[in-house]
This record gives C-alpha cells, structure tokens and sequence, in this order.
C-alpha cells in the first residue's frame, strides 16, 4: 500500500489546471511543498514558539512569521502575483495553528493567479534583488526557500527529540512497506 500523509492541507483535488500544461509541474509542486510545511509545523506546540536551539538562532516563531511574510514578499514584488498588503500577512495572535492556517490561506489564490499565467509570463526577465532573473527561477527559488527552512524546524525537532514527520520519504520515525530509501550503494546504482 502506497504511503499516505497524516495531514494534507490542500488535497489534489484543489490543485487547478494550469492553461499552460508545461506548467502544471510548479503548481503540483506549491501544493506539495504547502503540505509539507504545514505537517512540518504541526508537529510543533504554541509552547514551543520561543524554542531556539542556540542564542543567535531564530525561534520557531521567527521562522513560521518569516514563511509567512518572505513568502508574500517574493510572490508580490518579484514574481508580480496580487497579494495583501504586507501588514495584513501575520495572523492576529500567532499560534502554530493560526500560522497553519494563514500559510494555506495565503496559497490558494496564488494557486488559481499562476495557473492562468502562459509561458511568456513564466519566462520574463524580472527585477529579483539586486539582479535579473526569469520568474520561473524566482518561483523554484522560493520553493528552495521554503524548504529550507522547514528543514531549519525538522532539526529543530531532531534536537527537541520530537518524531520528524516524512516529507519525501521515510524518517527514522515513519516507515512504510515498500519504502525504498537510498541509503546504500546498491540502491544508488539502480536504474
């Protein structure tokens, strides 16, 4: 039996058809990687928000307000996708669930506005920091950037001593049959 998430934020169903459908890959992905960061932070409690494992770390609270607003930030003013203000990101009180359900909120318009964009939109030059990049590189930029720090929170866990949720397969807490992970020679060398 294929493996299945303990929690999916936005479903398959939800994902529109892109009018492109090269593009069909970027959106699938968004939706994944939403999914991702929201199992990643579930695992965590509002008691933990201050966690930091070192002093010049940012908490867990630093990191789920910097998703949230970085996020905004790179889809507004460098990819052009209409977004609120960025004063209106944050959630009233940030708890991890308000966190959670700010982060989904926020994607599902993103979803529908990339999905009616052609490839001309996808493949034009745009100012992105101090240099010119196309926004199809923005946009796989931001889905590294998202990774990353949920990747930050997965260690964070680790140190915790928390359970790591899967993400793209197997943890040393969630197994399932017919896992195969890439952690031999053997299995690197497969075709």
């Amino acid at each position: 039996m294929p493996f299945t998430y303990a929690h999916v934020a936005i479903p398959d169903a939800d994902i529109p058809a892109a009018v492109d459908p090269v593009f069909q890959h970027a959106l699938d992905t968004y939706v994944s990687e939403t999914n991702k960061v929201a199992s990643v932070w579930l695992e965590f409690s509002d008691g933990d928000l201050g966690f930091r494992p070192q002093e010049r770390a940012s908490s867990v609270a630093d990191i789920l307000k910097h998703q949230l607003l970085s996020e905004r930030r790179f889809f507004a003013e460098f990819l052009g996708v209409p977004e609120p203000p960025a004063d209106q990101v944050l959630p009233a009180e940030l708890t991890v669930e308000t966190a959670i359900g700010r982060h989904v909120e926020l994607a599902r318009p993103r979803l529908g506005y990339l999905a009616q964009r052609r490839a001309d939109w996808w493949l034009e030059p745009v100012p992105f920091f101090d240099v010119i990049r196309q926004r199809v590189w923005v946009f796989w930029r931001r889905v590294l950037h998202s990774a990353h720090h949920r990747t930050q929170l997965t260690v964070y866990l680790r140190v915790m001593g928390r359970a790591v949720p899967s993400t793209y397969g197997p943890t040393a807490d969630v197994r399932w049959l017919g896992a195969d992970p890439t952690t031999t020679v053997e299995a690197a060398g497969r075709r």
